[in-house]
């Protein structure tokens, strides 16, 4: 398969080119900066310069776009909207690095995660702005789009187990009553997804077994 993977010098991005690279995957790399990925091909371009011809090519994308800033957390939903309109009417299809923020922790999904007493002040912000951005993806029919959230604690050096839960839309808790999962095992749950295609329009979520 042929993939792209953009915003790919972040940490969660390097995770899922390794697990693509190791599967046999043609691996190409958008990023601002210089390279330090294992990507078979890098090219150095900002997400908003990105064109149709850019991604026209690729079998998925995956987005690994993240804003860390009050000022920039609105790129969540216009750097999203922007590869959607890329990829618009295609059969590329575009897999989402998500948040577990807006996880719902009721059946009736009207509360969420960052809704509940115990989220921490310092990431409502950020889970906001993601949260939005998926409101928005939920909006386009045109894409064959998959959001995927972590579990609530998402560990950069994590294990990797090679083992996880495939959930849905609620927060969902291992054997031992843990929301948790490493960037390394999201990694392979991405690629996967990639692999398989079971989720378009769809958001899921996953959680170490």
């Amino acid at each position: 398969m042929k993939i792209a993977v953009v915003a790919a010098n972040g940490r969660t991005a390097n995770k899922v080119i390794d697990e693509a690279v190791e599967r046999g995957f043609e691996v190409t790399a958008f990023g601002r900066g210089e390279n330090n990925t294992k990507a078979q091909t890098y090219v150095q371009k900002d997400l908003f310069d990105l064109t149709a011809d850019d991604l026209k090519n690729f079998d998925a994308v995956v987005d690994a776009f993240g804003a860390w800033t009050e000022e920039t957390f609105p790129q969540h939903t216009t750097s999203l909207m922007y590869l959607c309109n890329l990829i618009s009417g295609t059969n590329v299809r575009l897999l989402v690095v998500g948040g577990a923020g807006s996880l719902y922790v009721n059946t009736e999904h009207t509360m969420q995660v960052q809704d509940t007493p115990d989220f921490p002040d310092s990431f409502k912000p950020l889970a906001a702005a993601m949260g939005k951005a998926l409101d928005e993806l939920r909006k386009r029919s045109d894409v064959k789009w998959t959001y995927i959230s972590p579990a609530g604690d998402y560990q950069a050096d994590g294990e990797r187990t090679g083992k996880y839960i495939l959930a849905g839309e609620e927060l969902t808790l291992n054997s031992k009553g843990e929301s948790i999962i490493s960037y390394a095992d999201y990694a392979i749950a991405m690629v996967d997804e990639i692999e398989k295609g079971n989720h378009i329009q769809q958001r899921i979520s996953v959680v170490r077994e």
